[in-house]
Protein backbone atom coordinates (compact mmCIF):
# COMPACT_ATOMS: atom_id res chain seq x y z
CA UNK A 1 0.00 0.00 0.00
CA UNK A 2 1.53 3.59 -1.12
CA UNK A 3 1.34 6.45 1.81
CA UNK A 4 -1.72 7.93 0.52
CA UNK A 5 -3.87 4.94 0.98
CA UNK A 6 -2.43 4.84 4.43
CA UNK A 7 -2.91 7.99 5.25
CA UNK A 8 -6.72 7.91 4.14
CA UNK A 9 -7.41 4.73 5.67
CA UNK A 10 -6.09 5.27 9.09
CA UNK A 11 -7.17 8.45 9.40
CA UNK A 12 -10.83 7.07 8.81
CA UNK A 13 -10.38 4.69 11.49
CA UNK A 14 -8.57 7.61 14.06
CA UNK A 15 -12.05 9.47 13.46
CA UNK A 16 -14.52 6.49 14.07
CA UNK A 17 -11.92 5.80 17.24
CA UNK A 18 -11.58 9.43 18.08
CA UNK A 19 -13.98 9.53 20.91
CA UNK A 20 -12.94 6.21 23.15
CA UNK A 21 -10.81 8.27 25.06
CA UNK A 22 -7.58 6.31 24.85
CA UNK A 23 -5.01 8.08 26.45
CA UNK A 24 -1.31 7.75 25.72
CA UNK A 25 0.54 5.65 28.10
CA UNK A 26 2.78 8.77 29.88
CA UNK A 27 4.57 6.51 32.12
CA UNK A 28 6.28 4.52 30.09
CA UNK A 29 7.67 7.94 28.49
CA UNK A 30 9.03 8.51 32.03
CA UNK A 31 10.28 5.00 32.00
CA UNK A 32 12.08 5.75 28.51
CA UNK A 33 13.32 9.25 29.04
CA UNK A 34 15.01 7.60 32.48
CA UNK A 35 16.64 4.92 30.07
CA UNK A 36 17.59 6.85 27.85
CA UNK A 37 19.00 9.03 30.66
CA UNK A 38 17.93 12.49 29.43
CA UNK A 39 18.72 15.01 31.76
CA UNK A 40 17.35 18.67 29.75
CA UNK A 41 13.68 19.25 30.33
CA UNK A 42 12.95 20.49 26.80
CA UNK A 43 9.95 18.94 25.26
CA UNK A 44 8.98 19.38 21.56
CA UNK A 45 4.89 18.76 21.72
CA UNK A 46 2.37 19.25 19.49
CA UNK A 47 -1.04 20.59 19.38
CA UNK A 48 -3.89 17.60 18.17
CA UNK A 49 -5.52 18.11 14.64
CA UNK A 50 -7.39 15.94 12.80
CA UNK A 51 -7.90 13.31 15.71
CA UNK A 52 -4.31 12.73 16.58
CA UNK A 53 -3.51 11.33 20.04
CA UNK A 54 -4.31 13.84 22.53
CA UNK A 55 -0.96 14.91 23.81
CA UNK A 56 -2.39 18.07 25.74
CA UNK A 57 -2.58 16.18 29.03
CA UNK A 58 0.95 14.73 28.55
CA UNK A 59 2.45 18.14 27.98
CA UNK A 60 0.70 19.43 31.26
CA UNK A 61 2.18 16.45 33.38
CA UNK A 62 5.79 17.30 32.13
CA UNK A 63 5.01 21.09 32.39
CA UNK A 64 3.85 20.15 36.88
CA UNK A 65 7.16 17.93 36.57
CA UNK A 66 9.18 21.00 35.45
CA UNK A 67 9.89 20.68 31.86
CA UNK A 68 9.47 23.42 29.67
CA UNK A 69 7.29 23.19 26.69
CA UNK A 70 7.10 24.06 23.18
CA UNK A 71 5.01 23.72 20.37
CA UNK A 72 5.91 23.79 16.57
CA UNK A 73 4.82 27.35 14.03
CA UNK A 74 5.21 26.69 10.63
CA UNK A 75 7.10 29.32 9.06
CA UNK A 76 8.73 30.83 5.78
CA UNK A 77 9.70 28.53 3.06
CA UNK A 78 7.34 25.39 5.43
CA UNK A 79 9.86 25.29 8.07
CA UNK A 80 9.24 24.45 11.10
CA UNK A 81 10.80 25.72 14.62
CA UNK A 82 9.81 25.05 18.49
CA UNK A 83 8.72 27.97 20.50
CA UNK A 84 8.01 28.29 24.40
CA UNK A 85 4.85 27.55 25.14
CA UNK A 86 2.74 27.27 28.82
CA UNK A 87 -0.66 25.77 29.42
CA UNK A 88 -1.62 29.50 30.56
CA UNK A 89 -0.75 31.05 27.39
CA UNK A 90 -3.04 31.78 24.28
CA UNK A 91 -2.74 29.97 21.17
CA UNK A 92 -3.29 31.68 17.60
CA UNK A 93 -4.68 29.28 14.23
CA UNK A 94 -2.18 28.90 11.51
CA UNK A 95 -3.00 28.76 7.98
CA UNK A 96 -3.47 25.52 8.23
CA UNK A 97 -6.49 25.54 11.03
CA UNK A 98 -3.35 24.48 13.43
CA UNK A 99 -2.85 26.29 16.89
CA UNK A 100 0.74 27.67 17.32
CA UNK A 101 1.96 29.77 20.00
CA UNK A 102 2.55 33.31 20.09
CA UNK A 103 5.99 33.31 21.60
CA UNK A 104 8.89 34.32 18.93
CA UNK A 105 12.05 33.02 21.05
CA UNK A 106 12.96 29.66 19.27
CA UNK A 107 13.62 26.92 20.99
CA UNK A 108 15.38 23.36 20.31
CA UNK A 109 14.06 20.43 22.28
CA UNK A 110 15.96 17.37 23.07
CA UNK A 111 12.96 15.14 23.76
CA UNK A 112 10.78 15.32 20.76
CA UNK A 113 6.95 14.45 20.81
CA UNK A 114 6.09 13.30 17.24
CA UNK A 115 2.08 12.97 15.86
CA UNK A 116 1.61 10.33 12.85
CA UNK A 117 -0.55 8.56 10.91
CA UNK A 118 0.19 5.40 10.83
CA UNK A 119 3.59 3.68 11.81
CA UNK A 120 5.35 0.03 11.51
CA UNK A 121 7.20 -2.26 13.67
CA UNK A 122 10.78 -0.78 12.24
CA UNK A 123 9.83 2.64 13.99
CA UNK A 124 9.27 4.03 10.68
CA UNK A 125 5.76 6.82 10.62
CA UNK A 126 3.55 8.62 7.92
CA UNK A 127 2.50 11.87 8.48
CA UNK A 128 0.46 13.94 6.44
CA UNK A 129 2.67 13.87 3.84
CA UNK A 130 4.43 17.94 4.12
CA UNK A 131 7.86 16.30 5.37
CA UNK A 132 7.48 18.93 8.36
CA UNK A 133 9.04 16.93 10.84
CA UNK A 134 11.30 14.86 8.69
CA UNK A 135 13.16 18.62 7.74
CA UNK A 136 13.08 19.30 11.31
CA UNK A 137 14.66 16.21 13.18
CA UNK A 138 17.38 16.54 10.39
CA UNK A 139 17.79 19.98 11.20
CA UNK A 140 17.42 19.75 14.64
CA UNK A 141 20.22 16.64 15.13
CA UNK A 142 23.21 18.71 13.38
CA UNK A 143 22.59 21.09 16.74
CA UNK A 144 21.86 18.92 19.27
CA UNK A 145 21.28 15.45 20.23
CA UNK A 146 17.41 14.76 20.22
CA UNK A 147 15.14 11.89 21.09
CA UNK A 148 12.42 11.33 18.94
CA UNK A 149 8.98 9.33 20.37
CA UNK A 150 6.29 9.31 18.24
CA UNK A 151 2.43 8.88 19.53
CA UNK A 152 -0.37 7.36 18.45
CA UNK A 153 -2.91 4.48 19.15
CA UNK A 154 -2.60 0.86 18.52
CA UNK A 155 -4.77 0.54 15.83
CA UNK A 156 -2.59 3.00 13.75
CA UNK A 157 0.10 0.41 13.36
CA UNK A 158 0.49 -1.02 9.92
CA UNK A 159 2.32 -4.43 8.61
CA UNK A 160 5.03 -2.25 6.27
CA UNK A 161 5.29 2.13 5.82
CA UNK A 162 6.98 2.41 2.39
CA UNK A 163 10.14 4.56 2.47
CA UNK A 164 12.23 6.66 1.07
CA UNK A 165 15.23 8.99 1.54
CA UNK A 166 13.97 11.68 3.42
CA UNK A 167 12.38 9.57 5.67
CA UNK A 168 13.48 9.78 8.79
CA UNK A 169 13.23 6.84 11.66
CA UNK A 170 11.73 7.56 15.12
CA UNK A 171 13.39 6.09 18.24
CA UNK A 172 10.52 4.90 20.13
CA UNK A 173 7.07 4.88 19.29
CA UNK A 174 4.56 5.45 22.57
CA UNK A 175 0.57 3.99 22.58
CA UNK A 176 -2.20 3.89 25.24
CA UNK A 177 -0.55 0.04 25.63
CA UNK A 178 1.13 -0.71 28.72
CA UNK A 179 4.74 -0.63 26.64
Amino acid sequence: MIKSQIRKKIIKIRKKNYFKNFEINFQYILKILKKEKISDKIIGGYYPYNYEANVIKILEKFEKKNYLITLPKIGKNSQMDFFHWSMRHPLLINKYGIPEPISNKIKYPNILLVPLVAFDKHLNRVGYGGGFYDRYIKKIKKKKKVLTIGLAYSFQKVKKIPINNYDIKLDYIVTEKKD
